[in-house]
């Protein structure tokens, strides 16, 4: 009986320590693979006004008073970024504006951007906090950006054209618009695909 108790635990020992090697075997190829994957930039859609265009010029009124001059060119940026009160990864990445904005505040304006009725967005904004932002409502700016999904974000540089675009569901989405201005490529997937890409990859 005893000798039987003392197989059964030396069994289940190896099995702890087989386990073990298999998770650390597991853990060691996640490690590899993630090294491999490259970045998932925005995702931007192949319609409306091109990466490289002068973008469209508007100047609206801005929830709370002033005007926002979008497409003009100016000593700064601006991400306009567009947004909805009843989408949730919107409100989600709002925190991570609130910081774009404390941190580039000096060479990047952030425009928000929407359409639907006055009184239920100024709600929202005061909700959220949002008075450092000019908030415009526009439905004719969605078009001609051919917005149809949110949250939707338009990179336009201090000369007034697009320097990306697309759709932005994370932090590291977002900040793929501005890898992008500054890699002078259309998007990160375009810079992946480029031959500078792969001699890094190979170094």
């Amino acid at each position: 009986m005893n000798e039987a108790l003392i197989a059964s635990n030396l069994l289940l020992w190896l099995a702890v320590l087989a386990l073990l090697v298999v998770v650390i075997a597991l853990s060691r190829q996640i490690g590899i693979l993630y090294e491999r994957i490259a970045p998932m930039g925005a995702l931007m859609m192949d319609s409306g006004p091109k990466v490289g265009d002068a973008a469209p010029v508007f100047e609206l009124p801005a929830l709370g008073g002033g005007i926002a001059r979008l497409g003009v060119a100016g000593a700064r940026s601006t991400l306009v970024f567009f947004l909805s009160p009843t989408c949730p990864v919107c409100k989600k990445l709002l925190p991570i504006l609130k910081s774009v904005k404390k941190a580039e505040g000096d060479r990047l304006d952030v425009v928000l951007a929407s359409d639907g009725i006055p009184t239920e967005h100024e709600a929202f904004r005061k909700r959220a906090q949002l008075d450092a932002f000019p908030y415009v409502l526009s439905t004719e700016l969605g078009m001609r950006y051919h917005v149809s999904k949110l949250p939707y974000a338009v990179l336009i540089d201090a000369a007034g054209r697009i320097r990306a675009k697309g759709l932005v569901n994370s932090r590291e989405q977002l900040d793929s618009l501005f890898a992008a201005q500054e890699l002078g490529v259309a998007s990160v997937q375009d810079y992946l695909e480029t031959p500078r890409f792969a001699k890094e990859q190979q170094a």
